[in-house]
């Protein structure tokens, strides 16, 4: 029998002052975090490669 996936679920990142700066297109990112460790919402600072600058990412859906 092969085991289940575990509490592991893909999440998508996406930038909150990209949709303020009114410029087009959008920055995101996949990643993976722990259901039963962080059952809120994760929040990282990544590179924004349009407004060239590392951006709070928080998640969504």
């Amino acid at each position: 029998m092969a085991k289940s996936k575990g509490n592991r679920i893909q999440v998508i990142l996406q930038c909150t002052e990209h949709k303020e700066s009114g410029m087009p297109g959008m920055s995101r990112y996949i990643t993976t975090k722990n259901k039963k460790n962080t059952p809120d919402r994760l929040e990282l600072k990544k590179f924004n490669p349009v407004l060239k600058r590392m951006t709070v990412h928080k998640e969504i859906k």
